[in-house]
């Protein structure tokens, strides 16, 4: 047996396959203008409509349709009410004509599950389907801690630390666009601070499990702007400020629920500088999901439609 996904979050069209052990994962960045820290919800439809077509073919080049069974679709952010972006409608619209071509069942489900189980899958930590466990959601857009269980289809979710104001995300996107780096700026950010072993010292705001990001960002972002420091110092100061406010509120949280398995996922945790320094820094039993596999994908929706069509 053998499941599709699709996923058309904000920045990313993908489409993947997998039959529980091994996948297929194409996918495709959307296209931002050069100064840009983001596109509009509509210009992001309208790519997704253009390229998931794309997208698809070159799927369906590489498997064999008599074997899907079900399709997987994120429609919504998280799994909660109210959650909501336009762009998920280009993913569930052709999500479902493709069930209906197949004549198999579509299970829907959030964004956020998708990273998670996408971590599972990559790094083999399948013991958390089993137990409690905090997520730790980096992304673009979104940074949140997260005590999660799965419940037989998704995860039940209930926020408990991250971000009160801007994204980790949106820290490291906003001032590499200030430092002249296309957006997304997290890979050409990083390969700047590589150049240098003292990155700039910026202060940290934190409190409990929670955490603020937008003086920082505003602080970085003036001294970019200035044109008077060193970019690869403060390529390096701006990543070093995510991880050690990650391993702040992190452990935190893991001493506030006593809970120590911690799987960390989204685009931002495959940075280097941030993943290795969590590595040495948390206390408990930390899993990340695989590099390919943190940045948005449909390999974890697919996954997840996977397992719930062994349970129907």
């Amino acid at each position: 047996m053998s499941t599709i996904g699709f996923d058309t979050s904000n920045y990313t069209t993908s489409t993947a396959w997998t039959d529980g052990k091994n996948d297929i994962n194409v996918r495709q960045i959307l296209y931002v203008k050069d100064g840009e820290r983001g596109i509009r919800q509509s210009d992001g439809v309208f790519q997704h409509m253009k390229l998931m077509p794309v997208m698809y073919e070159k799927l369906s080049e590489q498997i064999d349709f008599k074997d899907v069974k079900a399709i997987g679709v994120s429609t919504r952010p998280r799994c909660v009410e109210g959650s909501y972006m336009p762009v998920f409608l280009a993913g569930e619209g052709y999500a479902k004509v493709v069930a209906d071509t197949l004549s198999v069942p579509l299970y829907e489900f959030s964004h956020q599950d998708g990273h998670i189980m996408a971590g599972i899958y990559s790094s083999g930590s399948f013991e958390l389907l089993e137990n409690d466990f905090i997520s730790v959601h980096l992304s673009g857009g979104t940074t949140e801690i997260l005590k999660s269980r799965y419940n037989g289809f998704y995860f039940d979710n209930e926020i408990i630390g991250g971000s009160k104001d801007i994204s980790a995300g949106q820290f490291i996107d906003r001032v590499g666009v200030k430092m002249g780096l296309h957006f997304p700026a997290g890979k050409a950010l990083e390969q700047l601070a590589l150049k240098t072993e003292k990155g700039e010292k910026l202060p940290i705001a934190v409190d409990g499990a929670y955490m603020n990001f937008s003086g920082v960002e505003t602080k970085a972002s003036r001294m970019a702007e200035s044109g008077k420091c060193d970019k690869s110092a403060l390529a390096l100061g701006v990543l070093e400020n995510v991880r050690d406010t990650l391993v702040k509120t992190i452990n935190k949280a893991m001493t506030d629920t006593n809970t120590h398995r911690v799987l960390i996922v989204g685009g931002v945790a495959s940075n280097g500088i941030i993943r290795n320094g969590l590595t040495k820094k948390l206390d408990g039993n930390v899993y990340f999901a695989k590099a390919e596999y943190s940045t948005d994908n449909a390999v974890g929706t697919a996954y997840l439609a996977h397992l719930a069509h062994k349970e129907a």
